[in-house]
């Protein structure tokens, strides 16, 4: 009762009510902007890693000794592994392409069967504009990107010139090799490195194109839970039953999921600080009601309070800033977290801006994923900073006794 007390503004200490407001503001925004934040970057990690092992394998077995001409064969005893979805033999390449427009593009073009194609459902649940992955394999067509086939102009049944330099040796050098090939289906898997890149393109034709008869230049494999690739590297070397040099998923994007790692605990430790400082203003607003409030700690002790009694008042005075404060940041970021698609949209309406602009930040939403454990770990921290700030203070006005305490008046 009485901590609540003190906490209510009144005339002559309307100075420390703004400080204590002040102190409950920074507390709320500090919890709100770090659970918005990690949301924010775990989402986002979330998203990237799913899009790309949806459209990469989780290992990549590339053949060390001979070409990889028994590709179905060494795809079939993959595929009899009890963690493997699937085992996708591939021919990849680059080349550049262009379509209706005067406009080109360097594309990555990845030969695959179109079995394997309609498995990769990132792929095969985004056609769009009446596009088929129907008889893949005998279309002689490709699959592109929409953002692709938005920048060369294409739509589906137009063809797309692809241009490679590994081309027909002849007397006066090597020539490029220039093919076109319709358009039989447009994708979009939503983060635009892929949408504006890749053309899969049926692997018997990718054999003539990159001229590798009857062999593939890799074989992708798909497990059940990527995190585990490392586990199964050996059942998957040996499977193989050749001599290949098998790259995992890890491997092939360390660089990229470090710097989102570091990126993300920077930012978590910088934001922090919001915390830190609403601290500070607890310590100094709980200080100043210690100084006005001499006279009644006086009388508390004259009463019989103890000084266990003291502390706890003053403790409670500053402990309910930080509880409620984080308490309401907490509801604030997790409302922020759920609207956050809503919210860009009328920040961008506003502005005039496109805030997320899919081809800087890779994904054409702004994802937000709360992770319970990390939401409970930034409540119990900002608890635990509000809770310390307040020590001192209540020390303070624990120690003093009451001849000490009419002094102060």
């Amino acid at each position: 009762m009485l901590a609540f007390r003190y906490l209510r503004p009144r005339r002559k200490e309307a100075f420390i009510s703004v400080i204590a407001g002040f102190s409950f503001l920074g507390i709320m925004l500090g919890v709100a902007t770090l659970v918005i934040v990690m949301a924010v970057m775990n989402g986002f990690r979330g998203e990237l890693l799913d899009k790309i092992l949806g459209i990469n394998g989780h290992m990549v077995l590339q053949p060390t000794d001979t070409p990889l001409t028994d590709y179905n064969a060494t795809a079939d005893r993959l595929d009899k592994l009890p963690f493997v979805r699937m085992a996708m033999p591939i021919i990849e390449g680059q080349a550049l392409a262009s379509g209706t427009t005067s406009a080109g593009s360097g594309v990555l073009v990845r030969g695959v069967r179109g079995e394997d194609l309609r498995k990769l459902s990132k792929v095969a649940d985004s056609i769009k504009n009446n596009g088929t992955l129907d008889g893949f394999d005998d279309s002689s067509g490709v699959a592109i990107g929409s953002r692709l086939a938005e920048s060369l102009g294409l739509q589906v049944g137009d063809k797309i010139t692809l241009i490679s330099p590994r081309g027909a040796v002849t007397p006066m050098g090597v020539a490029p090799r220039v093919k076109a090939y319709p358009v039989v289906a447009i994708f979009e898997i939503g983060m635009s490195e892929y949408d504006s890149t890749f053309v899969f393109m049926p692997l018997t034709e990718a054999q003539a194109y990159f001229n590798m008869p009857d062999q593939a230049g890799a074989i992708e494999v798909y497990t059940d839970n990527p995190d585990n690739i490392a586990s199964y590297r050996d059942a998957i070397e040996k499977a193989a039953g050749r001599s290949v040099l098998s790259i995992d998923w890890r491997q092939r994007n360390a660089t990229f999921f470090s710097a989102l790692e570091v990126e993300r605990n920077v930012m978590f430790l910088i934001l922090l600080l919001i915390v830190l400082v609403a601290a500070l203003n607890i310590i100094s607003g709980l200080t100043m009601l210690v100084k006005d409030k001499g006279r009644d700690i006086a009388i508390l002790r004259t009463m019989g309070a103890t000084r266990g009694a003291v502390l706890r008042i003053f403790f409670i005075t500053g402990a309910m800033i930080g509880t409620v404060g984080t308490f309401a940041g907490l509801a604030m970021g997790t409302l922020i977290c759920l609207n956050i698609e809503r919210i860009k949209d009328f920040v961008s309406w506003l502005t005039n801006t496109d805030v997320f602009n899919p081809q800087l930040y890779f994904l054409s939403n702004l994802p937000a994923e709360m992770n319970a454990r990390e939401t409970t770990e930034i409540v119990l921290m900002a608890l635990a900073i509000s809770f310390l700030a307040t020590i001192y203070p209540a020390w303070r006005a624990a120690k003093l006794d009451p001849v000490e305490a009419l002094r102060y008046e």
